[in-house]
């Protein structure tokens, strides 16, 4: 158990940070976060994307008569259930009615306070890493008093103000070679991305989940990160990699997407049975993991663009499938709360060798949804087409990615 004048300390200490971080850039999410306090507003992300950032900024626009604490803090160590009653006094005799919370998922028990919190018409903002964790606690605990939001790592046009860049083929090559964590955009430092893949391995899913061969995590993550854009499935990877049963592997699927690291993209399928058996795309949370972590020294350049395509949809909280049948595949069709939206192929270079291979497998999925209009997203490549009278276009993925 704490102190109650050691956490007074924590909180004045991180307050200083306020003011540290005021030329921070203004994240995109920021203006369409609600403003309420009768739900509990949850912003998850994986690490240092920018939440502490955020939320610091929220604190500076919204109100005056706030608490910040970030419970990750090492002064913090050892915080404990009892200890809420020491943070509830510091609370009354601050007058805070809006408390924004960091990290606050890794102290036990938390859910019920922050339930009493918002019986006390308080304002809460909470960060957290690890998506399923703060999904499991708050469907029991707060059903129906949250709202969900996603942060990640900067888009391209946060990275083009961040960099005071244009939009074109020479920002988008530098976005694909940097990627989007602020820290690595801001200092280049390789270092830095390293450290965060080798936390997340070690302190996010082998501490949290007491997993003791950390060695073949390691080896499937590697893995996974080197082959970006490839179709992979569990049973598949078992002698390669020497797992001894694919239960092993789904599970530690499942935990490289609670922390947002990977992410696995289903086969179109209007069965969710065979949505779960077909093998799934590999997409990695961005291009400075693939340049700190995977083994592949000339990584494919359309796999590339298209890890960062499926990204931008993911930003926009879409539905996302990669379609497949007998003529060729198309690598997205989009849907949103369940309607079909749009398909679309993405290809560094469009040539002679490959433009029937990409056109197929968009006409077959237009053909499926019964779509009139498809896109090609290409590097930096423009033309226009109709076959089988079918629309399709094609078009520099920098010049149009914003506007879908």
């Amino acid at each position: 158990m704490l102190q109650k004048e050691s956490i007074r300390q924590v909180i004045e200490a991180q307050k200083s940070r306020i003011r540290l971080n005021s030329g921070s850039l203004k994240r995109e999410l920021l203006p369409i976060l609600p403003n309420i306090n009768t739900h509990a507003l949850i912003i998850s992300g994986i690490r240092r994307c920018g939440k502490s950032t955020l939320l610091l900024q929220m604190l500076r626009q919204r109100q005056k008569n706030a608490l910040y604490l970030n419970f990750e803090d090492p002064r913090l160590f050892g915080f404990e259930l009892a200890d809420f009653q020491l943070l509830d006094s510091i609370i009354k005799s601050m007058k805070a009615k809006s408390l924004f919370f960091d990290e606050i998922q890794i102290i036990n028990g938390w859910e019920r306070y922050v339930r009493q919190k918002l019986d006390e018409h308080c304002q809460v903002v909470i960060t957290g890493s690890n998506a399923s964790m703060l999904s499991k606690e708050l469907g029991t605990k707060l059903t129906g008093r949250h709202i969900s939001k996603e942060l990640f790592p900067f888009s391209y046009t946060e990275f083009l103000s961040f960099n005071s860049l244009k939009a074109s083929a020479v920002s988008w090559q530098k976005y694909m070679e940097t990627g989007g964590f602020p820290e690595f955009v801001k200092t280049g430092n390789l270092d830095i991305l390293a450290a965060l893949f080798s936390d997340i391995l070690n302190r996010d899913i082998a501490v949290r989940h007491g997993i003791r061969d950390i060695l073949s995590l390691k080896r499937l993550s590697v893995y996974l990160v080197s082959n970006v854009g490839c179709l992979v499935s569990a049973r598949k990877l078992l002698q390669p990699l020497g797992f001894q049963s694919s239960t092993t592997i789904l599970e530690y699927f499942s935990f490289l997407e609670d922390c947002y690291l990977i992410n696995f993209m289903p086969k179109f399928s209007y069965s969710q049975r065979a949505q779960v058996i077909n093998p799934k795309k590999i997409f990695v949370i961005d291009p400075g993991i693939l340049a700190a972590a995977s083994q592949s020294f000339s990584p494919n350049k359309g796999h590339l663009l298209e890890n960062l395509v499926y990204w931008h949809f993911r930003r926009q909280g879409k539905e996302l499938f990669y379609f497949q049948e007998k003529h060729g595949e198309c690598d997205f069709v989009v849907f949103n709360k369940g309607k079909f939206e749009q398909a679309v192929q993405v290809c560094y270079e469009l040539g002679p060798e490959n433009s029937a291979r990409e056109m197929n497998g968009l006409n077959e999925a237009l053909n499926f949804f019964k779509s009139n209009n498809g896109i090609i997203l290409t590097f930096n490549q423009r033309d226009a087409y109709i076959r089988n009278g079918e629309q399709i276009e094609v078009k520099p993925v920098w010049e149009v990615i914003e506007s879908f």
